[in-house]
């Protein structure tokens, strides 16, 4: 069964490159483009995976997962894809629950191995 990604980006091009990506490596792609849309598209989306940035406007990507790890998503894997690369900030991202944290830009191999690591 094909599995679900929900990506949450408010780069018009990031969300392209992450589709491209994924879509490529058999994934079935959701976009959106902060954290509010994200809430909004879940049920709908289904998800498997949710692969968030940190910096977006109306809801960041902290605020996303620790809406997530309050509700029903409560089990659902979270990676960081960023360009911040501080420890204080993956430390955050942590202690409100994300899974794994990836940094910009991105290599596709790479990115597809953490998310086969993560959904198994």
């Amino acid at each position: 069964m094909t599995k679900r990604i929900l990506t949450v980006d408010d780069s018009p091009s990031m969300r392209m490159l992450l589709k491209a990506a994924l879509t490529e490596q058999g994934f079935q792609v959701f976009q959106a483009e902060d954290g509010v849309d994200a809430l909004e598209k879940l049920d709908a989306a289904q998800p498997d995976l949710i692969i968030t940035d940190i910096n977006m406007p109306r809801m960041d990507g902290f605020q996303l997962i620790e809406t997530l790890r309050g509700e029903a998503a409560s089990r659902l894997p979270i990676l960081v894809l960023t360009t911040e690369a501080s420890d204080a900030k993956k430390a955050r991202a942590r202690e409100a629950g994300a899974t794994g944290w990836i940094v910009k830009p991105f290599d596709r191999d790479k990115l597809g191995a953490a998310i086969r690591r993560v959904l198994h």
